[in-house]
């Protein structure tokens, strides 16, 4: 396949999967703010945090309020990691991809677009908002469905399932990352008062809350919580179980055996962490550092399959 279509397939599954994670992480919040007493200092700065935006939402705002956090990572198109945005790129990409998928796959994604862009005004009150988040999160759900019972397996299933799993690994990192807030052992008294329901919380931002109790069957703990969401091969959303998948994947590509070597090495370091025996300094910098390598990998995929199509168009032409 041309590395052009290899491309938007790639993106088109990133884009849906942050808009599903953007979408899921923000209800999350939602209902655990509206339940925390007040005084536990958590709020909605931590999402700008956690999405990588803090900075851009500055340039804008000066008070990261609930109406100013939640538009900005939802509606505002200047940011491009909002979920409007996020939910645009991937209706271009499949829209100029659509003969290497099922029909209904673009018809999914150009409603969902259509329903987003036609309901921005529910954002503006809480229940419209947690209304349009569910909505959301189920028409990515069920894109996602279509395509596993729909698709065959082939590259451009391949590079949409490597788009998929390199953008929830990076969340689920993100995500844990803002748990090490929760280990600091400067946490006031409040927090530790209600650190179960805060961990409940970093489990339902990924869906994870049914399978911790399937898989753990312990009381729920930040460094059980944690380790679960890095190491556990079974769930689909555990940073392990993402690089599993690339990995698969990648073996099937052709002309992929340069990158074996760093596909082993980053399941090997997941691997070799330690929760238990990692302060939570010394965790936010492996996952800063975890952070980084999936970045690396990117510019390898990209740098393997996608940047020759500017030689392909060229070659084309002549």
């Amino acid at each position: 396949m041309l590395s052009r279509s290899a491309e938007r397939l790639y993106w088109m599954a990133r884009y849906l999967e942050r808009t599903e994670n953007t979408a899921r992480l923000i209800s999350a919040t939602m209902h655990l703010i509206y339940d925390l007493p007040y005084g536990v200092e958590l709020g909605w700065r931590n999402l700008l945090n956690i999405c990588g935006v803090e900075e851009a939402f500055y340039q804008r705002f000066k008070n990261p309020s609930e109406q100013n956090t939640t538009r900005f990572l939802l509606a505002d198109m200047s940011n491009p990691g909002s979920l409007l945005a996020s939910l645009s790129f991937a209706r271009e990409n499949i829209r100029t991809s659509r003969e290497l998928m099922p029909d209904e796959a673009w018809q999914q994604v150009n409603e969902m677009y259509l329903y987003a862009n036609n309901n921005l005004d529910s954002l503006s009150n809480r229940r419209g908002r947690a209304l349009f988040l569910q909505e959301i999160m189920a028409g990515c759900q069920r894109f996602t469905g279509f395509m596993a019972g729909s698709m065959s397996s082939s590259d451009s299933a391949r590079f949409i399932c490597i788009g998929r799993n390199l953008e929830r690994a990076d969340m689920t990192s993100r995500i844990m990352d803002f748990g090490t807030v929760l280990l600091a052992e400067n946490r006031s008294t409040k927090m530790r008062e209600y650190e179960t329901i805060l961990w409940i919380n970093v489990l339902k931002s990924l869906s994870a809350v049914l399978m911790y109790r399937k898989h753990v069957r312990n009381r729920i703990k930040g460094e059980d919580v944690l380790n679960y969401l890095l190491k556990n091969p079974d769930f689909p959303r555990a940073v392990l179980h993402c690089i599993e998948e690339i990995t698969h994947c990648i073996k099937r590509l052709p002309h992929a055996v340069e990158l074996f070597p760093q596909l082993e090495q980053l399941e090997q370091q997941v691997l070799a962490i330690e929760i238990k025996q990692t302060t939570p300094e010394q965790l936010h910098q492996v996952l800063d550092g975890l952070q980084a390598k999936f970045d690396d990998l990117h510019q390898q995929i990209a740098a393997m399959w996608f940047l020759n199509s500017l030689g392909e168009a060229e070659a084309e032409k002549n």
